[in-house]
C-alpha cells in the first residue's frame, strides 16, 4: 500500500553518517594524494578495516533497533559486497585497457568509489519515491532484476564476458570530442595546459568511464538490496559500507578475481532470487495469502550461492584452461 516506508534513520543518525563517510573519503583521498603502488600488506589492513566497521555497525543496530534492522542490514551488505566484486572485475578490465600506471590505480579506484556513492544516493531516493508511491515499485524492481540475472547469466554461459572496447564508450567519445587528450599520463593531474590550451589527460578519461559504468551497477544494485530491506537508511548504509573498501579490496583480489570463473553465475542465481523476493512481496500486498520469503532464509540463500561458486571456481581452476573463462 502507498505510504512512507519506515525507516530507524533519524535525522541525527543521517548526520552522524554521512559525516563519517565523508571524513573516510577524505581520509582516502588523504592516503593517495601521494602516487604510489599498493603493497599486498597496506591493501589486506586496510580491507581488514572496511570489513570489520560493517560488523560494528551491525551490532550497533542490534544494542539500538533489534535483530530484524541488524539483520536486514547484513543481509543487504553481503549482496551489495557481492556485486561489488563483479564492479571490482569490471574496473579492473578498465584500468588494463587505458594501460593506467600502477601508482595511479588507488585514485582512479577512489574517484570511481565517489561517484558510484553519489549515483547510489540518486536511485535510492528514487527507490524511496516509488516505494512510497506504491507496492508496484517492487514489481518494476524484480522485473529489473530477473531481466539483469538473465543477461548475466547468458554473457556468462556463452562466453560473451569481454574486455570493453573503450573507443567505444560514449563518455569516451564525448569527451575526447570536446577537449584534446594528452598522450601520456601526467600523475594524478585531470586536465594541463599544452600548447597554449587545456587538455585532458589520460587520468580524467579513464576516471569518466569509471564513473560511467557506475551507472550500469547502480540501476542493478539498489533493487537488489530493496529487496532484502525497505528502509532507505538502510539501503543507504549497505551500499556506503560495501563501497567504502573497494580500493583497497582491489589489491587484495586483483589475481584472485581472475579465479572466480563462476562469479557471474551465482550473481546472476542472486539478482534471480531477489527478484522472485520482491514480486512476491508485491503479490503479497495485494493478496496477503501469498507467502514472501523471510530474510533470514534470504541471508542463508546468498551465502550458499557465494560458498558454492567460490568452490567450483577454485576447482575448475586446477585444470589448463585456466583463466579463460573470466576474460572471455
Amino acid at each position: 500500500m502507498p505510504g512512507s516506508p519506515e525507516t530507524i534513520g533519524s535525522p541525527w543518525m543521517w548526520i552522524v553518517s554521512i559525516a563519517v563517510l565523508l571524513g573516510l573519503l577524505a581520509a582516502d583521498f588523504a592516503i593517495t594524494r601521494r602516487p604510489h603502488e599498493v603493497s599486498l600488506r597496506e591493501s589486506l589492513g586496510w580491507s581488514a578495516f572496511y570489513l570489520a566497521l560493517p560488523l560494528v555497525f551491525a551490532v550497533f543496530l542490534w544494542g539500538s533497533f533489534g535483530g530484524v534492522p541488524a539483520l536486514e542490514f547484513f543481509t543487504g551488505f553481503v549482496v551489495e559486497k557481492s556485486l561489488s566484486v563483479d564492479n571490482l572485475f569490471v574496473f579492473m578490465l578498465l584500468l588494463t585497457a587505458f594501460a593506467v600506471p600502477a601508482a595511479l590505480r588507488q585514485r582512479v579506484l577512489l574517484y570511481g568509489i565517489v561517484g558510484a556513492l553519489v549515483l547510489r544516493g540518486i536511485f535510492i531516493a528514487i527507490g524511496a519515491a516509488m516505494v512510497e508511491a506504491g507496492t508496484w515499485a517492487f514489481l518494476v524492481f524484480g522485473t529489473i532484476l530477473f531481466c539483469t540475472a538473465v543477461k548475466i547469466l547468458h554473457a556468462a554461459l556463452t562466453g560473451q564476458e569481454a574486455e570493453p572496447d573503450v573507443s567505444k564508450m560514449r563518455s569516451v567519445r564525448l569527451l575526447r570530442s570536446l577537449m584534446p587528450v594528452t598522450d601520456d599520463y601526467r600523475g594524478p593531474r585531470l586536465t594541463v595546459r599544452e600548447a597554449g590550451r587545456r587538455a585532458l589527460t589520460p587520468f580524467a578519461v579513464v576516471v569518466v568511464a569509471v564513473i560511467a559504468t557506475d551507472i550500469v551497477f547502480a540501476v542493478d544494485s539498489v533493487p537488489a538490496v530493496y529487496g532484502v530491506t525497505e528502509d532507505p537508511y538502510l539501503v543507504f548504509t549497505t551500499n556506503a559500507f560495501a563501497l567504502l573498501g573497494l580500493r583497497a579490496l582491489y589489491f587484495v583480489l586483483h589475481t584472485a578475481l581472475y579465479a572466480l570463473v563462476h562469479l557471474n553465475h551465482g550473481l546472476a542465481v542472486i539478482l534471480a532470487f531477489i527478484g522472485a523476493k520482491l514480486v512476491l512481496h508485491w503479490a503479497h500486498g495485494m493478496w496477503p495469502a501469498v507467502p514472501e520469503i523471510p530474510t533470514p532464509l534470504s541471508l542463508a540463500v546468498i551465502v550458499l550461492v557465494l560458498a558454492t561458486v567460490t568452490m567450483t571456481s577454485v576447482c575448475s581452476r586446477s585444470g589448463p584452461e585456466r583463466g579463460r573463462d573470466r576474460q572471455g
